[in-house]
């Protein structure tokens, strides 16, 4: 009989978890600025540099639900295992394109949306395996960790790879992230303790067998009126949060004027960092004095505030500032959202209901607001595009406030299943 550590940090498979979520990460955010700016350099376009924020979060809205369904049947390490992989060889492409000289905006858009295809199905398997690998006690623990690490990531590479940036193209510094995949697939593949329960029983997988299964996470989801509310609320902040993501690159560059590379790009990058840090170390702590739903409540005024508040800021300093509020705003919402529906999903619908949640606010909030954002960039400058996109974000407040979660906060009807 395995017996798992008490403390996080003393358990090995954690750890490997924890190393693989870190390496990948890392890649991950460097990708996510070196292709915006790759694609700026190469295009000079408004429209098509917010693209590229729109089709890395596409593929949720139209295969999230199908991966989520297919990780809760199949072995979710071997499923993350092989997402890592192939996306290893893909993100890895535009680099050797770049060196062999026929590199397009069309192969880096194609890249931008299948990584992300692929991702779906280890996130749908990440979302299952991760309250198996650790128990649901600890599952608000273990994403404070996961994050916490991704906030430092965040701290530190934005500013790193803006410096790299003023000496290497950003082609080359893709390498870094299909690394990053092969070190991840590695991590993972030590991981000892099962991270899916049984699956004997199951029907066999046909197409009808996995519409029903898609039915079944999706029942819970609208069925759960805390997992519904949150995951209404979090789709709304992230329409406003992707309409402001796809027009930062051309906001720093037009309005900040601290152009695409060096280390100011990089410190306002950065400094959304720091607010996730404070995000993820706050939450276990908050969640000791209130419950998930109050956190949401008053979490998203402060988020909906900064949204509004950032684009505005017309000093470098200033702008860095308010990102840092927000960012811990905005991602304590989205952490506390996770937790809670780890936390109360059933394990073997798992993978659709997060995929679901997950689907619905980066797949449908924050592609139709890139999309969005970049039209409203192009037709009125960033700043106002941003602005206006800052306003949706107040949408969710007032969901949030007359939803069932002020009652849950308040401990009333604290199933309301």
């Amino acid at each position: 009989m395995t017996v798992t550590p008490e403390r996080l940090r003393d358990d090995p498979d954690f750890r490997r978890y924890w190393l693989a979520r870190a390496l990948s990460i890392t890649g991950s955010m460097v990708t996510a600025i070196a292709l915006p700016v790759l694609v700026y350099r190469l295009s000079g376009s408004t429209v098509l540099t917010a693209l590229v924020t729109a089709l890395e979060s596409a593929p949720y809205l139209l295969a999230g639900l199908f991966a989520g369904a297919l990780a809760d049947r199949w072995n979710r390490r071997r499923t993350m295992v092989t997402a890592d992989c192939v996306n290893a060889v893909l993100v890895g492409s535009v680099p050797v394109a770049h060196l062999l000289g026929v590199l397009t905006v069309a192969q880096v858009l194609v890249v931008a949306f299948t990584v992300q295809a692929v991702y779906t199905f280890f996130d749908g398997a990440n979302f299952g395996a991760l309250p198996v690998l650790v128990g649901r006690a600890r599952v608000a623990q273990a994403n404070s960790a996961v994050w916490t690490a991704s906030s430092l990531i965040e701290l530190f590479v934005p500013p790193l790879t803006g410096l790299t940036l003023a000496v290497l193209d950003p082609a080359s510094l893709l390498t870094l992230d299909a690394l990053s995949f092969a070190a991840s697939a590695f991590a993972v593949r030590g991981i000892v303790r099962a991270m899916s329960e049984s699956r004997a029983g199951q029907p066999p997988l046909r197409p009808r067998v996995v519409l029903t299964d898609i039915g079944d996470g999706l029942r819970y989801l609208i069925g759960h009126a805390g997992v519904r509310t949150m995951t209404i609320v979090g789709s709304v902040q992230s329409f406003a949060g992707g309409g402001f993501m796809a027009l930062i690159v051309v906001w720093c560059d037009r309005v900040l004027h601290v152009g695409t590379s060096g280390l100011r790009f990089g410190l306002v990058w950065g400094t959304w960092g720091i607010g996730g840090l404070i995000a993820a170390l706050s939450l276990p702590r908050l969640l000791k004095r209130m419950p998930p739903a109050a956190i949401t409540l008053y979490a998203l005024p402060v988020s909906a505030l900064l949204g509004v508040l950032s684009p505005l800021s017309t000093h470098w300093i200033v702008a860095a500032l308010a990102l840092l509020v927000w960012g811990s705003a905005y991602v304590l919402v989205i952490v506390n959202a996770i937790s809670y529906r780890q936390q109360v999903t059933p394990e073997k619908l798992l993978g659709r209901v997060n995929t679901a949640g997950r689907m619905l606010s980066w797949g449908v909030g924050w592609t139709l607001g890139s999309v969005l954002g970049g039209v409203l960039g192009n037709a009125f400058g960033p700043r106002t595009g941003m602005v206006l996109m800052g306003l949706c974000g107040c949408a969710g407040v007032v969901i949030a406030w007359t939803s069932p979660l002020r009652r849950i906060a308040a401990g009333q009807d604290a199933d309301l299943a």
